[in-house]
């Protein structure tokens, strides 16, 4: 079989690079000292040469003196922050640097452009391969750096697409290795891109392995049918494309970040970019735009954006937002954020305000209808937060037309859920009786001519016509499916766990769904109104029936954690009830308690007046509060594991590390898809996120989701859990199958000592076919994901201790083999607490201990260290054992001496292949490798004889060669 190494993939992308319309280089070839050198230094990260003639064919206007002090700027960005550089340099990059210079005697400002963004093809867009830098003393040598202008704006990292262990995973690990030896580089980086040739990943230099998506094609039919990388060089590598990824769709946020050892906050900066269904969903939201403000012809109904919750949404209205504030057709427009609810006003506010940069403004909140008027009576320009409860008149039923202005862009949050009413309703008042509207019909008086485009997470019922009389028809569509499928988001898995009080239909006929949705009425407003229905409150919130809940609750949760460690959220109907479950759950568990708001482990997260009783005063939370108690439950280390809410955090909240919301209040539609949607954020080895379910929402999940269906939407919103239990145990039967021939459940039987010895022969046992090794760390892995996704169950509880055995023997066999990456990080920890004691009481087990032999730390090649080896009794493990040192013995010599390095990995490759191939057996193969290791140890000695360094006898092997 012809091989397919990094080199081929290497040439592979170049290829689709040039085709493109990119130059190449060799980068060797215009390496400092080189015939056609463009940069002054090994340590010199930018072309210089080629960036002065950039910046002069960019700006042929300016004086010398203005571009060499530009120049001076790029050059020299101020900081050792690699973040603070990035960031400082993206701003140059997407607005140019303003210099100043004399002129007729006077000081004049004048910016530099390092960027043609109207015209494309006067950038020049260069590949070059092998790119070495110098720096601090260590040297590294880069697949693919992608320049602009000179700018060495994008790096790509490749692996093998044939080699299982040359994984997406390791190319990641190799760029945060690259961020610490050569820094600088990363100063002007704007995307990172790994790739095997087939799959591609691409995100920012902050962001973490999972963050690192598929840029997919908007022709749908391509994806899965042309590799990944094929696809981001077509699409996203297009150089209009690139060039307004960079300008219009990145953005820098702020993110406070605690220490764990001090406790102290601290602001980190994070750069994000748009993924792909992000990028597409905003071009044809402002071609939209252009089309539905025309003066003459726009409808004023742009549409609606639906993506799924958790995808990104509000980002996709900050890189929409930025768009159209600069798009000369719209003429300086004003935006208007609208929410329906303060929480989310203010989620919202927060997001854009740390985008600032990108929306060229600082966003301002309404603060009150009078402030909202003076905002928005302004001849242009703006980006204006408000609630739609402020645009209700103070009296009558007109409200005042603040602006007739045509280009006024609404974006509404959650589309259709309070944009209506239109119609007049007679409503009795102490003069008698009038005629009131609603919101949407006073924001229309208001601004007349404004065109409105809505963005949502849930979908449009097809019987819903007033979603599309007011916003026009869906945009782009990204949903549940998709969404998992790219990563965007983790499963949800759905558990009925219904108490012994059952509500009859009676009750339940007269739970109010429609209390949430009183327009313009506070929390205590809401809550009085739920109080009439004392009944309810009397069923849902009994005394016996919230003590089963709370130890339900306390069992469940510290069964979930002793899988993987995560945080709750509990949804109760009435504030009444959350104070009541948080007594008897704290009852259980004294020390989850804590009254200093940055203490404990639990938390009501309310707003309380005044005349409320006092035992909800304990848990009043102001808006300070509620940012300190977010900080908390999002930081992983952070002791709060738990908070009980009534109706805030349910939409616009975003916690990664929450993998479980146990709900006791009734939800419909949109809410409940929206709520259900908390627990879905990517997360480090989160596999899924779970509801649980004590008052019976099974039936509205599925009136929700016949919704999804009839619009469009692909995927389930939830699965029941029950599904997660059958997969694990399917897996497992095929999982402990693989031992036939091997008793392994001895092991449980045995004493600490014989327990390491079944642990080795089941290792053995499992090596001794290649075939069957790979199967069964493929297969684990499958098993050990679906386990987490089951606990606690009872199942799962059965199947424990020897799922923890399966996930000690792949981890011995780990030890011995490079990690292949497939995923299994994300699961390994997922099971690390449930490892059977006697196997962790020592920590982690010493491969070459538990192999009865001593560890190699001064000379693998030594003939004691090489005869213990060939002597070992488990001959699949030695073999193991000794390709692995080998192998890592010849990467080292490959960097130091690449004709000898690569002369030992032809002689391993062949031995190997030889082996595998059945030509020789075991006790042949060590046999074979041992003397690799002696060749090792003549050809070490030969430099000693001619009395060179290992450096001259590497350039001595060149020559020789």
């Amino acid at each position: 079989m012809p091989t397919l190494n990094e080199s081929d993939i290497e040439q592979s992308l170049i290829d689709l690079l040039v085709a493109q319309g990119y130059e190449y280089f060799y980068g060797p070839d215009i390496a400092p000292y080189s015939a056609n050198s463009q940069r002054e230094g090994f340590d010199s990260v930018i072309l210089e040469k080629h960036l002065k003639e950039s910046l002069k064919r960019l700006n042929p206007d300016i004086p010398e003196s203005a571009r060499h002090e530009a120049y001076q700027h790029i050059i020299n960005l101020g900081s050792a922050d690699l973040m603070a550089n990035n960031e400082k340099f993206h701003n140059y990059l997407t607005d140019g640097i303003t210099v100043e210079y004399f002129k007729d005697g006077n000081t004049q400002g004048i910016d530099v452009k390092l960027l043609d963004l109207e015209n494309v093809t006067r950038n020049s867009f260069w590949v070059v391969n092998q790119f070495v830098i110098k720096e601090n003393n260590n040297e590294k040598r880069l697949d693919v750096v992608i320049f602009v202008n000179g700018l060495p704006l994008l790096v790509v990292e490749l692996k093998s697409a044939i080699d299982e262990k040359a994984t997406l995973e390791r190319a990641f690990t190799q760029i945060q290795n690259y961020k610490k030896a050569v820094p600088s580089i990363f100063y002007y980086n704007s995307l990172c891109v790994i790739s095997d040739g087939i799959d591609a990943r691409v995100s920012s230099v902050s962001a973490p392995f999972s963050r690192y998506l598929a840029w997919k094609s908007p022709e749908k039919k391509e994806n899965g049918i042309i590799p990944e990388m094929q696809i981001m060089v077509e699409k996203m590598l297009d150089k209009k494309v690139l060039l307004r990824l960079i300008r219009y769709n990145t953005v820098f946020e702020q993110e406070e970040k605690k220490d764990e050892k001090t406790g102290l906050l601290s602001v980190v900066k994070v750069k994000k970019i748009a993924a792909y269904h992000q990028y597409y969903a905003v071009e044809k939201a402002v071609k939209e735009t252009l089309r539905a403000t025309h003066e003459q012809e726009g409808d004023r109904k742009i549409g609606v954006i639906w993506h799924t919750q958790g995808s990104g949404k509000s980002l996709s209205m900050v890189f929409y937002t930025g768009q159209i504030v600069v798009e000369p057709e719209m003429k300086n427009p004003t935006i208007v954020i609208l929410t329906d609810r303060n929480d989310l006003d203010d989620q919202l506010f927060s997001t854009f305000g740390n985008c600032k940069q990108l929306l060229r403004q600082t966003p301002v909140q309404a603060e009150s209808r009078e402030d909202l008027k003076e905002l928005l009576k302004v001849s242009g320009g703006g980006v204006i937060f408000t609630t739609i409860q402020k645009f209700s008149p103070s009296e009558g039923n007109i409200y005042e037309t603040l602006s007739e202005r045509s280009n006024i862009i609404v974006v509404a949050d959650e589309a259709h859920r309070s944009q209506y009413g239109f119609k007049g309703r007679e409503v009795e008042t102490e003069d008698g009786s009038e005629i009131r509207y609603g919101n949407a019909k006073y924001l229309r008086d208001a601004l007349p001519k404004a065109s409105f485009i809505g963005f949502t997470g849930t979908p449009i019922d097809k019987a819903d016509r007033s979603t599309r009389r007011v916003f026009g028809d869906e945009i782009d569509i990204y949903d549940i499916k998709q969404a998992v499928d790219d990563g965007a988001t983790v499963p949800i898995s759905y558990e009925s766990r219904l108490v012994k009080i059952r509500f009859n239909q009676e009750v339940v006929n007269k739970i109010d769904y429609a209390v949430d949705e009183i327009p313009g009425a506070t929390e205590e407003q809401k809550e009085k109104a739920k109080k009439k229905n004392a009944q309810i409150d009397a069923i849902v919130g009994h005394p016996e029936r919230l003590q089963d809940i709370a130890k339900d609750i306390v069992e469940h949760f510290e069964a979930r954690q002793k899988t993987f460690e995560g945080k709750a959220m509990v949804v109760c109907m009435t504030r009444q009830i959350a104070v009541n479950l948080y007594r008897d759950i704290v009852n259980l568990r004294p020390d989850w308690h804590d009254d200093e708001l940055m203490k404990g482990a639990i938390k009501i997260v309310m707003t309380s007046s005044s005349d409320d009783p006092e035992s909800f005063q304990a848990h009043h939370t102001s808006k300070e509060d509620r940012k300190k108690l977010a900080l908390r439950l999002k930081d992983a280390n952070d002791l709060l594991q738990m908070v009980i809410v009534q109706s805030m955090w349910l939409t616009g909240f975003d916690v990664p590390c929450l993998h479980t919301m146990y709900i006791d209040k009734k939800m419909q539609g949109a809410n409940l898809m929206q709520a259900i949607a908390r627990v879905n954020r990517v997360y480090k080895d989160k596999p899924g996120g779970l509801i649980v379910d004590y008052i019976g929402i099974g039936q509205d999940l599925r009136n929700a989701m016949g919704v999804y269906i009839q619009s469009g939407g692909e995927g389930e919103a939830v699965r029941d859990i029950a599904e997660a239990i059958a997969g694990m145990k399917t897996k497992f039967e095929i999982v402990d199958q693989m031992f036939h021939g091997f008793d392994y459940k001895q092991y449980f039987k045995a004493g600490h000592n014989e327990k390491l010895k079944i642990l080795l022969g089941a290792s053995n046992f499992i090596l001794q076919n290649e075939k069957l090794k790979d199967r069964f760390l493929a297969e684990i892995i499958a098993l050990s994901k679906l386990f987490a996704m089951a606990v606690p169950s009872f199942e799962a509880e059965l199947i424990r201790d020897e799922v923890a055995f399966f996930q000690a023997i792949k981890a011995r066999i780990n030890k011995f083999i490079p990690s292949t990456g497939k995923s299994d990080r994300q699961v390994e920890t997922a099971v690390r607490q449930i490892l059977d004691e006697a196997l962790a009481s020592d920590g982690v087990v010493d491969i070459f201990e538990a192999a009865g032999i001593k560890t190699p730390t001064l000379d693998i090649l030594s003939e004691e260290f090489l005869l213990e080896v060939k002597n070992m009794e488990q001959k699949n493990l030695a073999f193991e054992l000794l390709r692995k040192l080998l192998n890592d013995e010849v990467t080292i010599r490959k960097r130091k001496n690449i004709i000898q390095g690569k002369k030992f990995s032809e002689m391993l490759q062949n031995v190997i292949k030889r082996y595998h191939n059945n030509q020789i057996d075991t006790a042949q193969v060590i046999q074979e490798l041992s003397k690799i290791a002696h060749e090792m140890k003549l050809e070490d000695r030969k430099a000693e004889e001619l009395g060179l360094s290992s450096e001259e006898y590497a350039f001595y092997s060149v020559l020789a060669h």
